[in-house]
């Protein structure tokens, strides 16, 4: 089906669309102007992005209380879908014109409470240590590697990587599991006036949602590869999430909460290089020199002993960097 014959068939044929800046992946969004409602025409070209799992995760996150944008119609086969507007007031903006800092984490960390709190949804894809030892694998072991040292990565630097994932959150394997967002930080989140509670926090990119460590939302929160965020409220926001998620541990959380940052620092300093090259997104290298520190002090703790080890015997201090910043 066509844009125009679906904008069309679900009474938006008089709208006018208006493109969005694009994001990390391949999908785009239009908003639509003149609707019978506030609305975005997401497109996801067949083949490199799908509809239904966006579909999926929203109505689910909405059946929660959670305000992820509804969906008024998909066409699955032809990667079309109309989502609800949340309007503009990303946490992005509004951190950029002043607003509270502590009262937009707090909103976001009870958000993500509420969410695991809640039972994993059966039908969710893991997103364990093997999945996330390829996921880390196929930007610094595939892009970054190959960059930083002029040749493939080899079979026994593969496989030593992924030993020292599968050490690294082996201790961890024994705890709730909870549906992950895996990317919920600042660009993702907007404040949402008039609802109250956590439905004020508004969600968006949340289609690659998998089964995994609760802490792997709240390291992406907070140890943000896109802006500083002081380690006062750092703490602050982890003692709110273990109180309002019930922990009974928050030691153990921590430990945790290192292990998912490193792991999760590896993969996305990496990505930067892997969008720079193969994208031609070379903004995002802006953000490589931040990610990269917060790999180097989330290997200081104890909980990352071993994926600490195997930097230490493969990759040498100085390279531990975007390659392309010797380039700039």
């Amino acid at each position: 089906m066509s844009v125009a014959a679906f904008l069309a068939a679900h009474g938006f044929g008089a709208a006018t669309p208006r493109p969005l800046p694009g994001d990390a992946s391949f999908r785009r969004y239009e908003r639509l102007l003149g609707g019978a409602r506030p609305a975005l025409l997401m497109i996801c070209p067949p083949g490199r992005e799908a509809i239904a799992p966006f579909v999926r995760v929203a109505r689910h996150l909405r059946a929660l209380g959670l305000s992820a944008p509804d969906v008024i119609a998909a066409d699955e086969a032809s990667g079309l879908a109309l989502v609800e507007d949340l309007g503009e007031a990303t946490y992005t903006a509004l951190l950029a014109a002043g607003e509270d800092e502590a009262a937009l984490y707090a909103l976001a960390v009870d958000a993500l409470a509420l969410l695991h709190r809640a039972p994993a949804p059966p039908w969710a894809p893991p997103w364990g240590s093997d999945e996330m030892a390829d996921a880390a694998a196929a930007t610094l072991l595939a892009w970054w590697w190959p960059a930083a040292f002029g040749a493939p990565a080899g079979e026994g630097v593969g496989r030593g990587f992924r030993d020292a994932v599968r050490d690294m959150l082996a201790p961890f394997a024994g705890d709730a599991r909870v549906l992950a967002l895996r990317d919920f930080h600042v660009d993702n989140l907007l404040r949402l006036p008039g609802r109250e509670g956590a439905a004020a926090c508004g969600l968006l990119d949340f289609q690659d949602a998998a089964i995994g460590h609760p802490a792997y939302d709240l390291a992406s929160l907070l140890e943000d590869a896109r802006r500083d965020v002081p380690e006062a409220l750092r703490q602050e926001m982890r003692r709110r999430y273990a109180a309002a998620a019930g922990v009974a541990d928050p030691a153990r959380i921590e430990a945790a909460l290192a292990a998912h940052a490193a792991l999760r620092h590896a993969r996305v300093a990496a990505l930067w290089t892997r969008l720079a090259r193969r994208d031609g997104k070379r903004h995002y290298l802006a953000h490589a020199p931040r990610t990269w520190g917060l790999l180097a002090r989330a290997l200081e703790h104890p909980a990352t002993a071993p994926l600490a080890a195997w930097f230490d015997a493969h990759v040498p201090r100085p390279l531990r960097r975007a390659p392309e910043e010797s380039a700039a």
